[in-house]
């Protein structure tokens, strides 16, 4: 194992800060309607303000970038807590339903809205309630005697998606075609209903997030060791991982509240980054969080200029990528576990 010093952890997350800068700005230049990195630039700096490159970029593609970079963010250190907390290799930000409570919230509000005076400015709020009473729900029905099994969790988790999906459907039949066709697009995940005041809202609960990973990464790299281990070296183990927890699940509940379902992010990054810098917390949180708003960055501007003048929902892409990594984990997880 590579030891871990300052000057690594510097050098690697200035390089992956570079990388995300680097793919911000061609963000920014590519789309349907092309423009030049000096366009870009004099845009930026307000050379002709209130001009149509001006307008494309600040009022159109900023906002997008911007709120690329803080769901990817947050969807990855989500997937490298909870694989931390679970211990288990293929746990995602969406494993624990606490996206099933924020997509079910959402869905609420598109497909009965209407009908009670609530438009489409009362879905973020709505799903991140949602996403709150998952996380509530959850705890009252894992914990038990003041103790949280990350089995309990997991199975928890299970249910309460097989619950908030048929709902889900059932919300979905009722809703008109134009209510069908948000939802659609909502559940499948997309950035194109970005705007600029829900940045703030994300990057808070990132910030509450990383607030209360950062502190915690060493007690996360012995809770990898397993419980009864982690707790002989002096963790507390039950209280960190409700720290945790609650962190985490604000944090994905935020992101998927203004981005919709965006799957994958949290199993792909993660792993990569394990392979690639070792399994030390405290490089691999601050990573994952430049690395998943660059990757995410790049799945949306794929969506928004694949077809060239029709858009995809970036939960798309983020799919076909990380579909096909999910089944190989899925199968050299079991060849382990076969082994042992």
């Amino acid at each position: 194992m590579i030891a871990l010093t300052r000057r690594r952890v510097a050098g690697v997350l200035f390089t992956l800060l570079l990388v995300l800068l680097l793919v911000g700005f061609a963000a920014l230049i590519v789309g349907p309607s092309a423009l030049t990195p000096s366009d870009v630039v004099g845009a930026l700096r307000g050379a002709e303000p209130g001009g149509a490159v001006a307008d494309i970029v600040l009022r159109v593609r900023l906002p997008r970038v911007q709120l690329g970079m803080l769901v990817g963010a947050s969807l990855a250190i989500a997937g490298v807590l909870f694989q931390a907390l679970l211990r288990n290799p293929l746990a995602d930000p969406f494993v624990l339903g606490v996206s099933g409570g924020a997509a079910l919230g959402a869905i609420l509000v598109l497909s009965l809205g209407a009908s009670v005076g609530l438009g489409y400015a009362a879905v973020p709020p709505a799903a991140f309630a949602g996403s709150l009473c998952a996380t509530v729900l959850l705890y009252v029905a894992a914990g038990f005697r003041g103790r949280v099994s990350a089995t309990h969790l997991l199975l928890t988790g299970v249910v309460f998606n097989a619950f908030a999906s048929a709902a889900i459907v059932f919300l979905a039949s009722l809703a008109g075609l134009m209510e069908g066709a948000r939802i659609f697009m909502w559940l499948i995940g997309s950035l194109s209903a970005s705007r600029a005041d829900m940045a703030g809202w994300v990057a808070l609960f990132l910030g509450i997030g990383l607030a209360c990973a950062v502190p915690l990464a060493r007690s996360l790299n012995l809770l990898t060791l397993g419980e009864e281990s982690a707790k002989q070296l002096g963790v507390e183990v039950e209280r960190h991982r409700r720290i945790l927890l609650v962190a985490t699940s604000l944090m994905v509940g935020a992101a998927v509240s203004v981005s919709g379902l965006i799957g994958f992010v949290g199993l792909i990054i993660p792993h990569l980054l394990r392979l690639l810098l070792g399994s030390d917390h405290r490089l691999l949180i601050p990573a994952a969080g430049f690395a998943g708003a660059a990757f995410l960055v790049v799945c949306d501007t794929v969506a928004r200029t694949l077809l060239l003048g029709r858009e995809l929902p970036v939960g798309a892409v983020t799919a076909v990528v990380g579909g096909p990594l999910f089944l190989y984990l899925l199968r050299r997880h079991q060849r382990r576990a076969f082994a042992q």
